[in-house]
């Protein structure tokens, strides 16, 4: 198995033979891809070496000291997140190998068609429909609350491909292209005043039967693969000491002691140690994931990460008073990315009013937490053994 030095030396060999400061960003990073220093634990020729997952920092490390560019990882967490590890699992070799390095490199943007206006909580409630036609499938129906949506090139979409069966047994696992005709993109104005979310129409939408991910009718089991590695991308994010929501309110009761009341010093001590716990309980989360698949214990992590994030930013908007009632600015926009840090404490608290939604409800990933981490007896499910058809709409 390939050590941590050896490591060293191929990174060292990628940046002699391709200087960071003399080399198109692109270049480097598709050289970054080939040479297996992408994802370490990724097989050969997938942007890894077989390498253990934990070695990845030892690349990274060279690299950051170098000055080496990344690959924008905020800007395509959903493909690097998400789309990824189920292709990894679930592809076919072809698959594979045509969509992991573009989306590694940033050069294809991914998104996630999963929820419905009538299934985001029940997400296997979902109706898009789609009917095989020879080599194709047709497929219709309505998607909502779709990050970068209209930025992307790709997709990963769960439809219905058997309505005669119980709601989980009867999804398929897709790749769409966004570019198809029939699929169209509109905007969701949030509360931010952005339009970050989007809703997506497909009609008549015709996909490839190459395309399709699993078997047909696992797409529930697949889609599993891609919502646990969601939440530990979510909730599991790596963050340094005071990164971030507690970073700024922490700077602004350093700075500004005219702020400071003894009730708010108490709530902000709390949750600084509560921002820090969950901070290293992510790291060893990640560390956990070096044996093998996320499991349920990331919707602990997503839970704590909507809750910390919705406190906290309300501590904020307190402790600034007055100020922390003022917005920049309202202007309809559709970003490429969520930067929670970059604008100020009014943005922050409205955007994290999302964070309990969006990867999941809380209220779901509390059932997950009770039944499938801590073994509590799972809701009664009236519907389990009812073909979809025939459910209540």
């Amino acid at each position: 198995m390939i050590t941590a030095e050896e490591l060293r030396g191929a990174t060292r060999e990628l940046l002699a033979a391709h200087p960071p400061a003399s080399t198109d960003r692109l270049d480097f990073l598709r050289a970054r891809f080939d040479a297996g220093l992408a994802w370490v634990h990724y097989p050969q020729g997938l942007g890894g070496l077989g390498a253990p997952r934990s070695l990845q920092a030892v690349v990274d490390a060279e690299l950051e000291a170098a000055g080496a560019p990344d690959n924008d990882p905020r800007r395509i967490g959903i493909g690097l997140g998400m789309a990824a590890p189920t292709i990894l699992q679930y592809g076919t070799e072809e698959q594979k190998r045509r969509y992991l390095r573009p989306l590694w490199t940033g050069e294809e943007v991914w998104c996630q068609l999963f929820s419905e206006p009538g299934a985001g909580s029940d997400l296997a409630a979902l109706g898009t429909r789609a009917v095989r036609e020879g080599d194709h499938w047709v497929v219709n129906g309505q998607k909502v609350w779709t990050s970068s949506a209209h930025v992307a090139r790709w997709a990963i979409l769960i439809a219905r491909t058997d309505p005669d069966v119980p709601k989980h047994r009867g999804i398929t696992y897709f790749v769409c292209d966004m570019t198809d005709p029939g699929v169209e993109v509109r905007p969701l104005r949030q509360i931010t005043g952005e339009a970050e979310f989007n809703e997506v129409f497909l009609t008549d939408v015709r996909i490839p039967d190459s395309r399709r991910l699993g078997g047909i009718g696992d797409g529930w089991k697949v889609a599993q693969t891609t919502l646990n590695n969601e939440r530990v991308a979510i909730g599991g994010m790596r963050l340094p000491r005071e990164g971030g929501m507690i970073g700024p309110v922490s700077k602004t009761w350093r700075e500004r002691p005219e702020l400071r009341t003894h009730d708010l010093h108490q709530r902000l001590l709390k949750l600084w140690v509560e921002a820090e716990v969950s901070r290293l309980t992510a790291e060893r989360l990640r560390q956990q994931l070096v044996a093998g698949q996320p499991g349920p214990e990331g919707a602990g992590m997503k839970l704590a990460f909507a809750r910390l994030n919705q406190e906290i930013s309300g501590l904020e908007v307190e402790l600034l008073g007055e100020e922390g009632l003022l917005y920049d600015d309202w202007t309809m926009r559709r970003p490429e990315l969520v930067d929670f840090t970059g604008r100020e404490a009014g943005y922050r608290y409205l955007r994290s009013k999302g964070n309990s939604i969006e990867g999941g409800t809380s209220e779901v990933l509390l059932n997950i937490v009770a039944e499938r981490v801590l073994g509590l007896p799972p809701e009664p499910r009236t519907d389990k053994d009812v073909a979809w058809k025939d459910l209540a709409r």
